[in-house]
């Protein structure tokens, strides 16, 4: 059980952070009005297939201020810049909306982040991911060591940023898309989420593998990586296992108890690849009452797959547990729920309220209704939240486009495959002068 809360009032700088994005152009020691002024940071991106990486991300930038504003890309932009989106921008739009650390969501963001926007929204700088690191990687010495005075400074800030960054953002002619407010000093980097990418889960989809299930451990999974990702031919469009660990969970789920006067209402399933019909769901419910407190039945691997088959869920259970606490309707997660809406979960709870959307209730093993308690009561109600969407109609677009989505991949990695071949001549160059002063 992890409590989750709306966060409304838990958005404070963190130490370091603060002292950091305090330090933008023009920052000195001011009166103590001035240095209560809200820090409003800026981050932007396409959010196509949003995951617990992308809530990551914002969750980080978050801490570094006070308020968030998201930029999100139109359609046109990401398909001329880096190919097809799964999603539109309207779902794009509102699943962004819906994770609890954004404050404003800006609709057909320009795809290259200037000081222009960032001065239009009154955002002090932006962010964007990074590689997690505590000391110097292999790959960062690497770098540092090819990346010497035989280049010039601007060639070698703008590779290294490339090297540092968790992905390279590039225009389709080339272009950082983060040159301006590098330069300028109005750029932060948050640490990337280890283990997940769009490139991953559509990896997944295709695969038909359930080697991603959290008590699966072969080599079909190491085999996804390397086939579908290339892992060893770029760092960044790689794929690696996630880890869950308790600092993820207690970072994504700040909450609250239930206050007296809440409506506690219960809600149960998969909540796989956590999606704009699951947000729309969730919204609707949250409606159902002045004062909600939703608690939120994730099941366990074993039993998605038992109902769904295939290879579902494509997330685990640790992913889909911070997808779903990522969410701004949802107060609390229990993680691996039973199946069966029992009367013993129901008084543990003291749950006013069960919900169920118009999809397929699936029986439990012995062919009972898992709803049977809360029908008994009378407490049960089928929410029709108007989007009809599935993680099945999902996994349909990507199968439908499959082409498209590996050529976008492939695209992305040969920008990246290029950045290392440039590092390797660089490096062959600077051993070539060596042994010549040798001589």
């Amino acid at each position: 059980m992890i409590k989750n809360g709306h966060h409304h009032n838990h958005h404070q700088v963190n130490t370091a952070a603060g002292k950091d994005a305090g330090t933008t152009p023009g920052a000195t020691a001011c009166s103590p009005e001035k240095r209560r002024r809200r820090i409003r940071v800026w981050c932007d991106g396409c959010y196509d297939m949003v995951h617990y990486g992308h809530s990551n991300q914002l969750r980080q930038a978050k801490a570094m201020g006070d308020y968030l504003i998201v930029g999100v890309h139109t359609d046109s932009e990401i398909s001329k810049h880096k190919g097809p989106p799964v999603f539109t921008q309207e779902e794009r739009y509102k699943m962004v909306r819906a994770i609890k650390w954004v404050d404003e969501v800006v609709e057909g963001a320009p795809y290259v982040t200037t000081l222009e926007t960032l001065d239009k929204y009154n955002c002090d700088f932006c962010v964007h991911g990074g590689m997690e690191y505590h000391h110097p990687t292999p790959l960062f010495r690497h770098v540092a060591g090819v990346v010497g005075s035989c280049i010039s400074l601007k060639f070698r800030e703008e590779l290294m940023y490339a090297v540092l960054s968790d992905d390279i953002t590039l225009t389709v002619d080339g272009k950082d898309t983060y040159e301006e407010v590098k330069k300028s000093g109005r750029y932060r980097e948050c640490k990337r989420t280890q283990g997940v990418s769009t490139t991953d889960l559509v990896g997944r989809m295709l695969l038909m593998t359930k080697a991603h299930h959290s008590n699966i451990d072969t080599s079909d999974y190491q085999e996804h990586t390397d086939n579908f990702g290339k892992k060893g031919h770029s760092p960044w469009t790689g794929v690696s296992q996630f880890l869950q660990t308790s600092q993820k969970i207690i970072q994504f789920a700040s909450g609250q108890e239930p206050q007296p006067g809440e409506t506690i209402i219960y809600v149960a399933g998969a909540f796989d690849l956590f999606h704009i019909g699951h947000v729309d769901f969730l919204e609707a419910v949250h409606k159902l009452a002045e004062k909600p407190y939703i608690i939120v039945g994730l099941h366990f691997d074993q039993e998605v797959n038992r109902y769904k088959g295939k290879n579902y869920p494509i997330m685990n259970v640790h992913e889909r547990t911070l997808s779903v606490l990522a969410c701004r309707y949802v107060s609390e997660v229990v993680i691996g729920a039973p199946f069966a809406v029992t009367k013993d979960l129901l008084d543990h709870f003291k749950v006013d309220l069960v919900c169920h959307g118009k999809t397929e209730i699936y029986p439990d093993k012995d062919g009972s209704d898992p709803y049977a308690e809360p029908r008994r009561k009378g407490i049960l109600r089928t929410v029709d939240s108007g989007n009809s969407l599935t993680t099945d109609a999902i996994v349909q677009r990507i199968i439908k486009n499959r082409l498209l989505f590996e050529a976008r991949n492939q695209k992305k990695e040969a920008k990246e495959i290029a950045v290392i071949e440039a590092m390797k001549r660089l490096e062959e160059e600077k051993t070539k002068e060596r042994a010549q002063a040798v001589l």
